[in-house]
């Protein structure tokens, strides 16, 4: 099996696009059952934010599985195939894999070096996890590229790198201090943007959100104060600045809504802030496809050079072990072939030899079973070596030829490990 990625970034796509495409909550899982039980597919992962949609498959059949879920994701989405497919991206095998690493690194991100991408993917594998879509290769592979994630923000400067989005849409804003804040929601973009004003000098900070609880704990953590959600439209009438991510799939602040000058950034995908709010006198709306647009978010420098080769670095140990991992059944295989011939045997001369005692029974097995062992320990240690190079699959091919293997043999033994 091999892993292949299909997705749409804000590198490929439109944000109106992604709004579109961008699936959550029932939607997800329905997405993420239908890809599972495609025919071409073994494992499934799908990745949903503000700024990506990607599904990572293990498949033993590249051209079939890139159509079914190209097709399974305009289905999905609404969006017509020819009208998505030229901002679809695919990789596969390395490239899928060094994707997935730069991704969750930051590299891939709007705000370069922005650090919720890890914590996104950790999702996304909890929630495959739970409805059993993923097995031990996405599993492993996520779980190595979260590691590698985690290592990039401590040994490098990578969150120094780019503003977050939050940083990046109230670059726009100007000087913050002294002014009235309101947060729609209380998730973790709005925990960060909550902090982000509060380091700004922003001393009025109002949480409105769905669950009072939650909004009133964040409230709590920046000097705030939580109201409940249904206050919104009373607290914009005071509200200086306006930073909303619900994750609500529908507009939460309509123009008829406000009724005076106000600074609004919407981080929400689908977004929760209504466009045509621009047309009100003195209102600002900054949303994805505006950070998108100004580039603030771009810069890098030597941290993201560092990152890179971190990357590299990681892929390279990820592809040796994967490549030595994928001939241990093989190995195993020939081991438990080997144990066959020399019980076997050992049977047929216990058979000529009845008045052996169990003494030098035992020794005969032992010397037997020794030789078979210093036999096959140098070949099956090379071949592992040789199994991480490149076209090291040739090397397992060789050792099941050489030794009349059964193909389904080391499949068996596959499964077991899985």
């Amino acid at each position: 099996m091999s892993v292949l990625a299909i997705g749409l970034s804000h590198r490929t796509a439109p944000v109106a696009l992604l709004e579109r495409v961008s699936v959550t909550g029932d939607a997800l899982v329905k997405l993420l059952h239908d890809v599972q039980q495609d025919t071409s597919v073994a494992e499934a992962m799908v990745i949903s934010t503000c700024n990506r949609v990607e599904i990572y498959v293990t498949v033993d059949r590249f051209h079939a599985a890139v159509t079914s879920i190209s097709g399974l994701l305009a289905v999905h989405s609404g969006v017509p195939a020819d009208e998505l497919t030229p901002h679809l991206y695919v990789h596969y095998e390395e490239r899928a894999v060094e994707h997935l690493f730069s991704m969750v690194c930051g590299l891939d991100s709007m705000a370069v070096g922005e650090g919720q991408i890890l914590g996104q993917v950790r999702q996304a594998l909890k929630l495959a996890q739970k409805h059993g879509t993923v097995g031990a290769t996405l599993n492993e592979l996520t779980q190595q590229a979260l590691r590698v994630g985690k290592r990039a923000h401590t040994d490098t400067g990578i969150d120094q790198a780019g503003p977050s989005l939050v940083s990046a849409g109230l670059a726009l804003a100007g000087d913050l201090a002294g002014r009235r804040a309101l947060v729609v929601g209380a998730g973790s973009m709005s925990s960060l943007a909550a902090v982000t004003l509060q380091r700004a000098g922003v001393t009025d900070i109002v949480v409105a959100n769905r669950t009072y609880e939650r909004g009133a704990r964040l409230a709590e953590s920046v000097g705030g104060r939580a109201v409940a959600f249904a206050a919104v439209r009373e607290e914009l009438a005071g509200a200086d600045i306006v930073i909303t991510c619900t994750g609500a799939g529908r507009h939460v602040i309509t123009s008829d809504m406000l009724t005076r000058g106000v600074f609004l950034l919407d981080l929400a995908l689908p977004h929760d802030i209504d466009p045509a709010v621009r047309e009100v006198p003195g209102v600002t709306l900054v949303d994805l496809e505006t950070i998108q647009e100004s580039g603030v978010g771009s810069r890098g420098g030597d941290a993201v050079e560092s990152v890179r080769a971190l990357v590299a670095e990681e892929l390279s140990a990820y592809l040796d072990a994967a490549r030595a991992a994928r001939v241990t059944p093989t190995v195993v295989a020939l081991r438990s072939k080997a144990a066959g011939v020399v019980e076997s045997e050992l049977g047929r001369l216990m058979m000529r030899m009845p008045d052996l005692d169990d003494k030098a029974r035992d020794e005969i097995a032992m010397t037997v079973q020794r030789v078979v062992d210093k036999l096959l320990h140098e070949p099956t240690v090379r071949v592992k070596q040789l199994a991480a190079g490149p076209g090291g699959d040739h090397y397992a091919e060789a050792l099941r030829e050489l030794f009349n293997l059964d193909p389904k043999m080391p499949a068996a033994v596959r499964e077991v490990e899985l």
